[in-house]
C-alpha cells in the first residue's frame, strides 16, 4: 500500500513542510457550524488555510476541512504553480490508469453490517443554522454499471434519515442518475459506497466532468501517476480507495424518497431542490483512527474550486484547441459556477462573440461570460469590471440566448430548470480608440524602493 494515496500521510507531510499554510485549532469547539464560521472568517480577511479541528464537542474525531480552498495548494498537489493548474490537471487526466485491486486495506479495517451499521458511526456536522440538520459534504459516491461498462464517481450532500438511512440528492442528473434509471429497468435497485476522506487528488478526480465511457477512478490513478489502490466493499464488492477513512455501502432504490434539504448550497442559498433519493445502509468500513474530512459548504472557495478545477481545465483545454488566440478562462468565486472570464487576442470583429458562444454552449452551469484582451488579469475582478466599464456598449456589444437547459440549483432558473445566458464582448475591437495611461519605468523603480523603505521602517 503506497502512502502517496493516503490522506493521512498527505495532512502529516504538508502540515510539517508548511505550517503556516495550516490552521490548528487547539480549543475544543462546540459544533460544526463553527466550522463554516471560521472558514468565512478567514476568506473575509483574505486567508485560505487548510483547516484542522481536533476537537469538537461530540464528533468524538479530528476534523480536517479547507484544503480546495486555495488554487495555489491545488496546484502544488498537481507539481506546478496556479498558473499551470489547468494544463498540469489536463496532462494528469491524459494518463488516466485502471485502479489496481488489493486484497485488504486500511479502510476495512473494521467492518459494521447488520444492525451494527448504524450512521451513529459516522462523524458529521451542521454547516449552517438553515440547514435541515448534520450533513455529509465530502461524500463520494461510487457505483459500478450495471451491464460492465465504467463505473462512475461523483458527489452528493447526504443528511441521516434513520439509524440506517441516508437522504441525498442527485441534483447533478449526471451517470449516477443514469445507473439509477438502468436498475430500474432491470428491476433492481442500484448497489453504491460512499467514500468520505479520500486523498485529494482522489476528491478531484471524482469532480471531473467525463462522459459515461470514462471512470473517474481511472482518472485518479493518472493524476497520482501510479493506479488507485482500491478494495472491493464486503457486501457488493464496489471497488473503493483502500486507504479511505470511511465507506457507507447500501443501495439506492430509484422508488424510494424522504426529505432531504434545506441545505446551504454553491448560489450562496439555502436549497430546498433535491431529488430526495434514499441511500439504505447495508455495511459501514472504517479505518483505524479515522477523521473527517469535511468541503466547506455553500458559496465557499473550496465549494467552488472542488466542483470548478476539473470543469475549467477541461473548458480552458477545449478553448484554446478552438480557438487558438485565447490565452487565459477564469471562473470567479463571485460568480459562484455561473459566470467566466475569458481573455483573448482579438483581431477579428466578432471574434470574441464566437469564443463566448462556443464556452456558453459547453458548459451547462454558466450564464454569463466576459471577454476581455489578453492584458487583462481574469483573476482581478476589478480588472475585468475596468475593461468591462471602459471597452463595453451595451447596443453592440451584448447578447442573450434564452430557453436553455441550466443548474438546477440556480435559485433564479425556471420551474423547468432552464436559463438563459449572456455574453459580454469587453475587448477593445477593431477599430478602438483610446491610449492608456502609462507611468515611466524609472518613476516605477523610484517607487518601489521608496515603498520598501517605508515599509522596513
Amino acid at each position: 500500500m503506497t502512502d502517496g494515496q493516503d490522506l493521512h500521510t498527505y495532512l502529516a507531510e504538508y502540515t510539517a513542510r508548511s505550517p503556516g499554510d495550516v490552521l490548528v485549532v487547539d480549543q475544543e469547539l462546540p459544533g460544526g457550524e463553527d466550522v463554516s464560521a471560521l472558514a468565512f472568517g478567514l476568506a473575509a480577511r483574505g486567508r485560505d488555510q487548510l483547516i484542522r479541528c481536533p476537537r469538537i464537542a461530540g464528533l468524538g474525531v479530528e476534523l480536517v476541512t479547507n484544503v480546495f480552498a486555495s488554487r495555489r495548494r491545488i496546484a502544488a498537489l498537481l507539481g506546478t504553480g496556479p498558473e499551470g493548474l489547468h494544463g498540469a490537471y489536463q496532462a494528469g487526466a491524459r494518463r488516466a490508469c485502471p485502479p489496481r485491486v488489493a486484497g485488504d486495506g486500511p479502510v476495512l479495517a473494521e467492518v459494521l453490517a447488520g444492525e451494527r451499521a448504524d450512521l451513529a458511526a459516522v462523524p458529521m456536522i451542521r454547516h449552517f443554522a438553515s440547514d435541515l440538520g448534520r450533513y455529509i459534504t465530502s461524500g463520494i459516491v461510487v457505483a459500478e454499471d450495471p451491464d460492465g461498462g465504467a463505473g462512475n464517481l461523483s458527489y452528493h450532500r447526504a443528511t441521516p434519515h434513520s439509524t440506517r438511512e441516508l437522504a441525498l440528492s442527485l441534483h447533478s442528473r449526471g451517470d449516477l442518475w443514469r445507473l439509477l434509471h438502468r436498475a430500474r429497468e432491470l428491476g433492481r435497485p442500484l448497489p453504491v459506497a460512499m467514500v468520505i476522506g479520500g486523498h485529494p487528488l482522489f476528491m478531484l478526480a471524482a469532480s471531473a466532468r467525463v462522459g459515461p465511457g470514462v471512470d473517474e477512478r481511472d482518472i485518479a490513478g493518472g493524476l497520482f501517476g501510479a493506479p488507485l489502490e482500491v478494495v472491493r466493499t464486503p457486501r457488493h464488492g464496489i471497488r473503493v480507495p483502500a486507504t479511505a477513512d470511511y465507506v457507507i455501502e447500501g443501495v439506492i432504490d430509484p422508488d424510494d424518497h424522504a426529505p432531504e434539504g434545506p441545505f446551504g448550497e454553491f448560489s450562496g442559498y439555502s436549497s430546498h431542490r433535491s431529488t430526495n433519493n434514499v441511500l439504505r445502509v447495508e455495511t459501514i468500513c472504517r479505518r483505524d483512527g479515522p477523521l473527517l474530512l469535511d468541503v466547506v459548504a455553500g458559496n465557499s472557495a473550496e465549494h467552488l474550486n472542488l466542483a470548478r478545477v476539473p470543469r475549467e481545465s477541461e473548458m480552458a483545454e477545449q478553448l484554446t484547441t478552438r480557438f487558438p488566440d485565447v490565452t487565459a478562462l477564469h471562473y470567479p468565486n463571485s460568480g459562484t459556477h455561473f459566470h467566466a472570464y475569458v481573455a483573448l487576442k482579438g483581431k477579428r470583429a466578432g471574434q470574441a462573440r464566437q469564443v463566448m458562444l462556443g464556452l456558453l454552449g459547453w458548459d451547462p452551469y454558466l450564464k454569463t461570460v466576459i471577454a476581455v484582451d489578453d492584458d487583462v488579469d481574469v483573476t482581478d475582478d476589478a480588472a475585468v469590471l475596468w475593461a468591462l466599464a471602459a471597452h463595453f456598449q451595451p447596443h453592440r456589444d451584448l447578447f442573450v440566448v434564452g430557453g436553455l437547459p441550466g443548474s438546477p440549483l440556480d435559485p433564479s432558473s425556471g420551474e423547468d430548470g432552464t436559463t438563459s445566458r449572456m455574453g459580454l464582448d469587453a475587448t477593445r475591437g477593431p477599430g478602438f480608440e483610446g491610449e492608456p495611461i502609462d507611468l515611466s519605468a524609472a518613476a516605477r523603480d523610484r517607487a518601489a524602493r521608496l515603498l520598501a523603505r517605508l515599509g522596513k521602517d
